[in-house]
This record gives structure tokens, sequence and C-alpha cells, in this order.
């Protein structure tokens, strides 16, 4: 069958459920994935044909769509700052308002500077790896920094380990329960966390394909305690932090206000709020100053 004509077929089967758009996307991550063909690459050899076995390939993938599983734990893989991770349904799919995260992150310390600690360079702990897409990213691009995962599904450090030896990246991964956790056992020059936090009640607004499919442990918090792992978290900070350490969160995009407060009250300093692309409030930064030091809020 000439690749055209599934092409157009692909699409058609899709657009009850999807738009135009999104299910041409779909096909052409599908080719690049399968055959190592970009959409140029197609325009330039229209005559390309799929073997009865491709597409049969191909029509087990569709259906898979059909059933609105995230194309990502079909293929197995998702790409994030520029380095592809196996995902499957232990992990989060990474997502772009993450990478943003991660740049704010990356910009801020490419040099090592207004750090007490410089044994081994700056010391970065993720607390929610996942797939390891932000702790990853970070040795990655911060060479000079010792990295520590953390995440209480052993499943999901299963994967974030694969995606550290295919990324050649040294991370030290741990199994453990940050809410049961009284003390990191070592201090850190940055924090960076992207705990649950969609509310039961935020479950309306979640497609359908996240719904069914990505871990509701990672996604979801009781509607009365929607900020438990960002309070744990901070004040596990203050403890575990160096002077002038850095405690970096994505959060949910309704409760920017009530995160600014929360890390008032634990103390943090230079707090800075952040949207993302979407002009959703994402992202948020303190630092962690001794008050014996001059300060500016």
């Amino acid at each position: 069958m000439f690749v055209k004509d599934y092409r157009n077929n692909f699409i058609e089967k899709l657009l009850p459920l999807y738009d135009v758009l999104e299910a041409e996307s779909f096909f052409y991550i599908i080719l690049e994935d399968f055959h190592q063909m970009k959409r140029i690459d197609l325009a330039l050899n229209p005559t390309f044909v799929f073997s009865e076995e491709e597409v049969s390939k191909w029509n087990s993938v569709l259906e898979k769509l059909q059933k609105e599983i995230p194309i990502q734990y079909i293929l197995g893989n998702a790409h994030f700052y520029g380095l592809e991770f196996e995902v499957n349904e232990n992990t989060l799919i990474p997502r772009p308002e993450t990478e943003e995260l991660v740049e704010w992150i990356i910009k801020n310390n490419s040099k090592i500077e207004g750090f007490k600690s410089r044994d081994f360079g700056i010391k970065i702990l993720d607390i929610g790896t996942g797939s390891g897409c932000i702790a990853i990213s970070l040795a990655k691009n911060l060479p000079h920094a010792k990295v520590f995962a953390i995440d209480i599904s052993e499943k999901a450090l299963e994967t974030a380990k694969r995606n550290a030896l295919k990324n050649e990246t040294e991370v030290t991964f741990l199994l453990k329960n940050i809410l049961e956790t009284d003390d990191l056992e070592r201090q850190f020059d940055i924090i960076v966390s992207n705990p649950p936090y969609v509310r039961n009640l935020e479950k309306e607004e979640i497609k359908k394909n996240v719904l069914d499919y990505e871990p509701h442990l990672a996604l979801f918090v009781e509607d009365n305690e929607a900020l438990i792992f960002y309070r744990k978290i901070a004040d596990l900070a203050q403890k575990n932090l160096t002077e002038n350490g850095q405690l970096y969160f994505e959060i949910n995009q309704y409760l920017g206000t009530e995160m600014i407060d929360l890390l008032k009250a634990k103390k943090f300093k230079n707090i800075e709020l952040r949207k993302d692309i979407y002009e959703n409030d994402r992202m948020i930064f303190g630092k962690k100053v001794s008050s014996k030091m001059p300060t500016k809020n």
C-alpha cells in the first residue's frame, strides 16, 4: 500500500477523537519511529509503500490510538529537553511545561556561585523523579553537578535508571516515600520537585488519555490536602538546603498565590512565580538565606 494512501485512511479513522493536526502529528511521529523518515522524506519519495507486515504493525498502533492510549506509551518513548526517555504505565509522560522548569534551573546554575558546598560541584535533588526526565536533563546539562533523585515507586526508578544509562548520565537514585521522610541525610544546593498536584475536583478537566492511562499516584492529591507535598518538601528543604540553596517546584496553575504564601511562611526569600508557555502559573522558586544576612523579599 502506498504510504500516502495509508496516511489519509489513518487520519480519517482518528478524526472522531482527535483534530486533524493532532492526528497528522501522530502519523509523522510513528513514521519517524518506525521508518526513520521525516515529513520531507515522504514528500520526496511519494511512491514509498508499506508491506503487509508494516501495515499490520501500523494498524495495531491505530487501534491503540482509537482507545486513546497516549502515543508515548504505545511507542514506549518520549522526547524531553533534547533527550529521549523510556516511558511506561509507571511514569508520567514528560511535558513541555516541565522543560521550562529545567531550563530555568540550568540558566540559573550554568556557573557555580553562591553555594557553600564546593567539594563535588553543586548537589541537586529531584523529588518524585518518575522517568528521571528532570534529574537526567540537569545531569546532562550541568556537568559540574552531582544529581540525586527520589521516587516512591520502585518500578519508576527502574525505568529512570535505564534512562540514565541511555542518556549517558550519572544519577544516584533512591527509593523513598517523601511524606514519611524526616531528613534527607545530606545537604543539597538545589532541590526540585514536580510532585502530585491535581486535585480530585479537577479530574473533569483532565483528558481521557491522561486520566485512564497515566499513574494516578504521580498525579492526584486530595482536595483538602492540595499542598501536602509542597509543605513537606519545603520543610525538608529548610533543613537540607545549603545556605543560598535553591528550591524549585512545578505547581498547580490554580494555586500560585497559595504557593507564594506557603514559601513565605516557610521562610524562603527571593520568591518568584513564573507562568508557562500557556500563560498559566506553573513554577515557583525560593531561596534559603540565613536570617543573619540582609535579604530582600
